[in-house]
């Protein structure tokens, strides 16, 4: 004990002990306690993988939008499309990380519009308070205002309009 603020020092292997008699047999390496989400898992993995360029065309029509626009969105030139869509290329990270949280929002925004897709596409055009007067729309270039966006969906989907 430490005779200035009687507290006792950790032991180590004495918690350890404790822990393997309430748990039966512990685990060799504390690191198997974590467990990952393999849905998390994959979505990493095909974000460093790179997701080809027909997920921008697919963008464009789930958000009923020219693929034009989804370019403007994710930054990619006109020309940079061509080349990579002609080549059969893969995305960056960062890019395909957009595309695919875009197509998740997207994905979660008409369940919430109960599947009503004309409904959820007027509100993204439309300016919405929560999110300083700007459109939806507007802040699907960084992953940020997806996450804005999102948590804007979560109030109209919990009953805290937006």
């Amino acid at each position: 004990m430490n005779k200035r603020t009687n507290i006792r020092p950790f032991k180590t292997k004495k918690s350890i002990l404790k822990a393997q008699d309430t748990q039966g047999t512990m685990l060799e390496e504390p690191v198997a306690y974590y467990q990952v989400n393999d849905s998390y898992m994959h979505r990493i993995g095909t974000i460093r993988k790179g997701v080809s360029y027909e997920e921008l065309v697919h963008v464009g029509d789930m958000l009923d939008i020219p693929v034009k626009s989804v370019l403007a969105i994710v930054g990619i030139p006109q020309t940079s499309y061509n080349k990579g869509k002609r080549e059969h290329a893969l995305l960056g990270s960062r890019d395909s990380e957009l595309v695919l949280s875009i197509k998740s929002l997207v994905t979660y925004g008409t369940k919430v519009f109960n599947n009503e897709e004309d409904k959820f596409h007027r509100w993204l055009k439309k300016p919405n308070i929560s999110l300083g007067g700007e459109t939806p729309t507007n802040l699907l270039d960084t992953i940020t205002g997806i996450q804005e966006i999102r948590n804007c969906l979560d109030r109209i989907e919990y009953g805290n309009f937006s």
